[in-house]
């Protein structure tokens, strides 16, 4: 069984497609987001899942169409745009939901506070007409 991070990763890939954002978001929702109920995701992205939910199926459909391309098709294309940065924001919450419990908290100092700009300094490079 795919799991929800899943679900939302493919669903994303899905949205940096070059095809028309609403073309996208029907494919997004129908491929890889149709099949997820709320009780799976994580407690914080409950409540946007259930927002990109009601945009995607919000709308009563013609006859020989489904809900979400009558949604979809009612769409701006900035609320288009709106719906699926949130679908990517979902997914990011998801990471940091996966990640966190796995991974220790830790601040790592890179450079020394009393680093001279020589650290940094490059050599001079000379260009050289001769092969």
């Amino acid at each position: 069984m795919i799991s929800a991070w899943e679900c939302f990763h493919f669903a994303t890939l899905e949205l940096v497609r070059s095809t028309p954002i609403k073309q996208r978001l029907i494919c997004a929702y129908r491929r890889h987001l149709a099949s997820l109920s709320e009780d799976q995701l994580p407690g914080e992205a409950r409540e946007p899942f259930d927002q990109v939910m009601r945009c995607l199926q919000g709308v009563q459909p013609l006859p020989g169409e489904d809900a979400v391309a009558a949604s979809v098709r009612k769409m701006s294309n900035q609320e288009a745009d709106e719906c699926a940065a949130l679908i990517v924001e979902i997914f990011g919450v998801m990471c940091r939901v996966n990640v966190a419990p796995s991974r220790p908290s830790a601040v790592v100092q890179l450079h020394s506070v009393d680093s001279v700009s020589a650290d940094y300094e490059a050599p001079t490079l000379i260009a050289s007409t001769r092969c």
